[in-house]
């Protein structure tokens, strides 16, 4: 995240061999990175499961581990975005922004238009929760500003988010794989 500030604490629970509730792990998220052609925006990858519902271990080098669940898989995430702004500077390198998302966001960086910027669609429910700040999401036809507390449910669709504020907006997502990602068959 960006100077100052530390990434969020994880704790994960489960069971002693006798069956009885425990912590098992309590610490730093281990996959959390700020990107460096990106100043002020930051991932962490808190948690993930597959599309049975096991816990898949996350550490720093999840080698081919997706942003993007399976059917039925689920991601939680905490994405921290810099103004808008940030993208305006003379000082802005799109080229070496693409090539570190590519490298530290297998999977979702993919799906990102080369000619819309920011513009992605995931075959996912995502259910976004803004922790502070505000930010806006662009659809095809809407946008709509979010402020902290306030909940988004994105069904699959085309989406891009901006951040027209001077103040980063930090925003948790859980993807869920949807079955059929279908934008016809969505509510």
């Amino acid at each position: 995240m960006s100077e100052g500030t530390q990434h969020h604490r994880r704790v994960v629970t489960g069971h002693t061999a006798q069956g009885r509730s425990t912590v098992v792990s309590d610490g730093s998220v281990s996959r959390a990175f700020d990107f460096e052609a990106v100043p002020g925006m930051s991932n962490e990858l808190v948690w993930a499961t597959d599309g049975r519902g096991r816990s898949i271990e996350i550490g720093k080098d999840a080698e081919g581990l997706s942003y993007v669940p399976e059917p039925a898989g689920t991601r939680l995430m905490i994405v921290r975005f810099p103004p808008d702004d940030v993208f305006a500077s003379p000082d802005f390198d799109p080229q070496a922004a693409s090539i570190e998302q590519s490298e530290l966001l297998p999977g979702l960086a993919e799906l990102f238009e080369p000619d819309a910027p920011g513009f992605h669609r995931t075959p996912t429910v995502d259910y976004g929760i803004v922790l502070e700040g505000e930010i806006t999401l662009h659809l095809d036809d809407a946008a709509v500003t979010l402020t902290a507390g306030d909940v988004i449910v994105q069904n699959a669709t085309r989406h891009a988010w901006r951040n027209p504020t001077p103040r980063p907006a930090t925003v948790a997502f859980v993807l869920v794989g949807a079955s059929d990602p279908d934008p016809a068959t969505q509510a």
